[in-house]
């Protein structure tokens, strides 16, 4: 079975793919939004940044060819994006972590 026949990635491709969905459709609202619906947007993002990490390690540690082309794609696009070619990915996803740490708290200000 190839890394991408797999029910377990399949269905965490597919949650990934709702969760960014979600993201995109509601990201420029966010300024409008109720606190309420601040706080729900965020928590989302973390579960989606939470899912990629999760995935990209996957990745990482699989022998697939798929996987491996999917993991150098995940690299040049995150490069593409302005990541120095020395920086690991995973840090990108740590500080994208403190991102939304950084807003979380930003929403419990007076």
């Amino acid at each position: 079975m190839t890394f991408f026949q797999s029910d377990v990635v399949r269905a965490e491709m597919a949650e990934i793919s709702e969760l960014q969905e979600e993201i995109y459709n509601n990201v420029f609202k966010f300024p409008t939004m109720s606190k309420e619906d601040q706080r729900y947007h965020i928590e989302v993002l973390e579960r989606l940044l939470d899912k990629q990490k999760v995935m990209y390690t996957r990745l990482s540690l699989s022998d697939d060819p798929e996987a491996k082309m999917m993991k150098d794609s995940i690299i040049q696009s995150a490069k593409s994006m302005g990541l120095p070619s020395n920086v690991d990915v995973n840090l990108m996803f740590d500080q994208m972590s403190k991102m939304v740490e950084m807003m979380r708290g930003q929403l419990d200000l007076p």
